[in-house]
């Protein structure tokens, strides 16, 4: 097994990552050289359609693999040689792992939801959730809620056509399912009933400060999700907690995905326990 790796991460305002000191820290309790860097196309100045340019460049470089984020989870698709079964039915690459089969892309993101929600959510109802994003994250996001249970999910997003196009792809995969779609302009009519509110856009990344939606639309009886986890404690999560509602921070679904990105990188079997720790270790840090 190849004991040295060279790996990056592409994506805009990515330079408060946690990703490269998650990822390091537990490569080295393996014994593993790994080096981790951060490839931000906000300061470099790269629109997000330069994604493929930065993955041949890396390839050239000796880069064993990257992550890829928001905005380049859909953009970087046309640009590989393989995608694995997931990430073709998710529509969205969050890790690529150069190797003799080319530039293959994977999605952990889904895996790493799923993961966080059963773990950290184990008896939240599930009966009518809305999702607030039907980007890259937002796909991975609502395949893992359809498989988890949720009786009706409702795709908002403020680009209603994109919205739509996200849940005619998810029925084709989900048919059993009920799934609708809705612009952000409705979420007074539609979160006094809902059970659950994910949030998948960037809004309360640090590059995008505030909150998704109208907080005093929240209510106790809702549970609230971000996958947000720079920072751990969004502004969504705080005005959350204050108005009565449970709350799973993005930390949860970071580690999760960044366990099976490091498995699919290096071969090795992560520690998820020992990450988690690390994760809230360096949030309180940062």
């Amino acid at each position: 097994m190849e004991s040295s790796f060279l790996v990056g991460l592409i994506g805009a305002g990515v330079g408060p990552s946690l990703s490269p000191a998650l990822h390091m820290r537990e490569a080295a309790e393996h014994g593993l050289s790994y080096v981790y860097k951060t490839i931000d196309i906000t300061a470099l100045g790269v629109p997000a359609e330069g994604v493929g340019d930065l993955l041949r460049d890396a390839r050239r470089l000796g880069f064993d693999a990257l992550n890829i984020t928001h905005p380049c989870k859909e953009l970087v698709i046309e640009h590989l040689d393989q995608l694995d079964d997931t990430a073709a039915r998710m529509g969205a690459v969050n890790t690529v792992v150069f190797g003799e089969d080319g530039a293959v892309g994977y999605n952990t993101d889904t895996t790493g939801f799923a993961h966080a929600l059963r773990t950290g959510m184990p008896d939240a109802p599930r009966g009518t959730v809305v999702q607030l994003g039907a980007g890259g994250a937002g796909s991975a996001v609502a395949h893992a809620l359809l498989r988890q249970g949720a009786g009706r999910l409702v795709v908002a997003d403020m680009d209603l056509d994109r919205a739509q196009a996200r849940v005619e792809d998810l029925r084709r995969h989900h048919p059993e399912s009920t799934v609708e779609a809705s612009d952000v302009e409705k979420l007074a009519a539609l979160l006094p009933d809902a059970d659950g509110l994910v949030n998948c856009t960037p809004v309360g990344m640090a590059d995008h400060p505030g909150t998704p939606l109208d907080t005093s639309l929240l209510h106790p009886d809702l549970w609230v999700a971000d996958i947000v986890y720079r920072p751990l404690d969004t502004a969504l999560l705080q005005a959350a907690r204050e108005a009565g509602c449970r709350t799973l921070h993005g930390g949860h679904m970071a580690v999760y995905q960044a366990v099976d990105a490091l498995r699919l990188i290096t071969g090795i079997e992560p520690d998820a326990t020992r990450m988690l720790a690390h994760l809230r270790e360096l949030a309180a840090a940062g």
